[in-house]
């Protein structure tokens, strides 16, 4: 084996142990393609740079993390944050709670349907993971406890549930995939709205089976009766979030806005949300503007070590050694497909979204490409894929967010039993947008003609 090829296998290996060490993804990103740089340079093996093997590999590194900074694209990513925490603080959700509680609480199950609800609403209006699982754990986890549903029903429900919004656009994650891919956020995003509806179906259609297979599950709720004030309190909650979608996304597929503008309009639309109902205070702002700047901070730093790393690597030829390893397996292209997805998967155990999305993700799309698969189908299944990986121990974000803010009693094996239920159903899903493409390619193709 060449002795490129065997720097390239070494510096993924090592990726992978030292992010149990708990040090700061970041760092080693950036640390290692300093360190096999070197490595390479020392051993005089030969870069697959135009530039040749010398130390002048750092100016094209400079050059690629400069075009990342200058990326209009990624300006849509610190506003769509700050639009999603800055919701969240506006009492849109305690509203939507009420009403939809009225109007599902008397069906078994409906507690938790009403959750599933506003989750999938929160999914097109903030897309940040940690408020929407935060947010909907302390609205609706003590009312269905309080019913009697089962503690693992009700965790599982609000963990899957916070989850929708890393795929439902506007996502930071599609922003982000279609920068490393070179392609379309509007196409994402479009791409992105049956799968996203598709999982909250499921999730939806899965809760109330159980309330009628097993009702001690999920009793029906004693609420008041769903007059027509209700009706009107209903409809009074849903038009401040389904304004914000449809000045996001409606400027998107409308061409009357790039991803960024409609990035600016949608961080615009939440402040005046906040402003209106009077919950815009200078606490408020500058904690949003703080989480804002930490989470912005955070995406950033990651993104320029993964740019880094991801060019040292393919600079060593892991690339193309990934790409004849998967091309040479004894499977038909789907069945390629298949086994990127279940690698995905696995990876999603013990890596966050951000690592898959910007080391693995550009890794495998050439494959993807040479067999012949539609680019955005491929990504849209990968972010579902993905998604899992909120769900699954050890690293699963999604049920530390639950735990730190749920009851003394809840305890983690209560939430891990209870997001199982839901990490099928996203395989389900997955399976159904791996046989039906439509889903997937059926929006782009009628906006785009």
């Amino acid at each position: 084996m060449p002795a490129n090829e065997i720097l390239a296998i070494l510096m993924f290996v090592s990726f992978i142990a030292l992010v149990f060490t708990g040090f700061p993804v970041a760092w080693i990103l950036g640390g290692l393609a300093v360190l096999f740089s070197a490595f390479a340079v020392v051993l005089q093996v030969d870069f697959a740079f135009p530039i040749g093997m010398d130390w002048s590999y750092t100016s094209l590194t400079v050059d690629r993390i400069w075009n990342v900074m200058e990326n209009w694209v990624m300006v849509a990513l610190p506003m769509f944050i700050f639009m999603g925490l800055l919701l969240d603080r506006s009492g849109i959700a305690n509203q939507l709670m009420t009403s939809f509680a009225r109007l599902f609480g008397s069906v078994r199950g409906g507690l938790a349907v009403t959750v599933a609800v506003i989750g999938i609403l929160l999914a097109a209006t903030t897309g940040i993971i940690g408020a929407s699982v935060v947010l909907l754990a302390l609205l609706g986890l003590p009312v269905m406890l309080k019913q009697g549903y089962d503690k693992s029903l009700a965790t599982g429900t609000v963990t899957a549930v916070g989850t929708l919004g890393i795929l439902i656009p506007p996502s930071i994650m599609l922003v982000l995939m279609a920068d490393r891919m070179s392609m379309s956020v509007g196409d994402l995003f479009l791409g992105a709205v049956f799968p996203g509806m598709l999982l909250g179906g499921l999730y939806i259609a899965y809760i109330l089976i159980i309330g009628w297979l097993k009702p001690e599950m999920a009793p029906a709720a004693e609420t008041e009766p769903f007059d027509t004030a209700a009706v009107i309190e209903l409809i009074k909650a849903i038009i401040p979030p389904a304004f914000l979608i449809l000045a996001v996304l409606g400027s998107i597929f409308l061409g009357l806005a790039t991803p960024t503008e409609a990035a600016g309009v949608g961080a615009a639309g939440a402040l005046l949300l906040a402003i209106i109902k009077k919950q815009m205070t200078r606490s408020v702002m500058n904690d949003v503007l703080q989480e804002t700047t930490r989470t912005t901070a955070f995406i950033f730093a990651v993104l320029l070590g993964a740019t880094a790393f991801s060019l040292v690597l393919r600079g060593l030829g892991g690339d193309e050694l990934i790409e004849g390893v998967l091309l040479s397996l004894p499977f038909e292209p789907t069945g390629i497909i298949i086994c990127i997805l279940l690698a995905t998967f696995l990876l999603g155990f013990f890596l966050d979204w951000i690592e898959l999305t910007l080391i693995v993700l550009p890794l495998v799309s050439p494959v993807v490409n040479a067999l012949g698969f539609d680019p955005v189908w491929f990504t849209i299944l990968f972010a579902v894929c993905l998604q899992t990986s909120f769900l699954t121990p050890p690293v699963g974000f999604a049920i530390f967010y639950l735990k730190g803010v749920a009851p003394p009693d809840i305890e983690v094996t209560t939430i891990y039993k209870g997001v199982v239920p839901f990490i099928a159903l996203q395989v389900l899903g997955m399976f159904i947008i791996f046989n039906w493409d439509a889903i997937v390619t059926w929006l782009p193709a009628q906006a785009y003609g």
